[in-house]
């Protein structure tokens, strides 16, 4: 493997990141209504009755919300490159497998269905799977995110990882309203708004980010043509 190969694990990496970060935070977003306003969705009314997991719901809120959070931190870091970046992502992505867990079996044992809850947990799992496979000597040194990597491959790794993140979010209602349907009542309508306003900002600015990216690469090649001309 070459050090085009290393860019493209790096490139994967942080998108892989990008959308456990974004799972994270629509998951945590998603679970409110369950949580903080039980008694206004009569399929979850099982959350009170006849013992009340309402804690623990908005327990799985808060905590999925700040790994999320933090997650997107963590990415930050793994664009930039630093010392602690590729630890940083075991560490955020361990928690948020663990988490997703415990919130995927209660859901199971509790309601009886655990949508889309079973889906945040694969992805954060797949995540830390793949983190794992890259400490292989071999391929920890090809992907190093201690270093810090050139300008325009940057702004690649942070454009790729902006417009995932955003078509993710974007699909949301796609993938997600089914489970959010009660008597032909659509409870993702109430999130349409910061769905679709979020979605298309992170798509629009990694477009940007590919875009700026491609330009400085370019400018590079131009002026490195006109040197060896000279």
């Amino acid at each position: 493997m070459n050090k085009v190969s290393g860019k493209i694990l790096r490139v994967i990496a942080i998108v892989l990141v990008a959308i456990t970060a974004a799972m994270n935070i629509l998951g945590g977003a998603g679970t409110t209504c369950a949580a903080f306003f039980t008694k206004n969705y009569p399929p979850y009314w099982v959350l009170i009755k006849p013992v009340d997991y309402r804690w623990l719901y908005q327990t799985f809120v808060i905590t999925t919300l700040v790994v999320g959070i933090v997650g997107i931190a963590v990415l930050v870091g793994l664009i930039r490159g630093g010392k602690h970046a590729y630890r940083n992502a075991l560490i955020i992505l361990g928690i948020g497998s663990v988490l997703n867990a415990i919130h995927y079996i209660s859901s199971l044992a509790i309601i009886g269905k655990a949508a889309p809850a079973n889906v945040v947990f694969y992805i954060n799992l797949f995540t830390l799977i793949v983190f794992l496979i890259l400490a292989i000597p071999g391929l920890r040194a090809l992907v190093d995110f201690s270093k810090s990597s050139k300008n325009a491959d940057k702004m690649t790794g942070g454009g790729v990882a902006a417009l995932v993140a955003g078509i993710v979010i974007l699909s949301t209602p796609m993938w997600v309203g089914v489970s959010h349907a009660y008597l032909g009542s659509n409870w993702m309508e109430g999130f349409a708004w910061p769905i679709y306003v979020s979605g298309t900002i992170l798509a629009l600015g990694g477009m940007s980010l590919l875009a700026r990216g491609a330009w400085i690469t370019q400018d590079k090649e131009i002026g490195e043509v006109k040197v060896q001309a000279f």
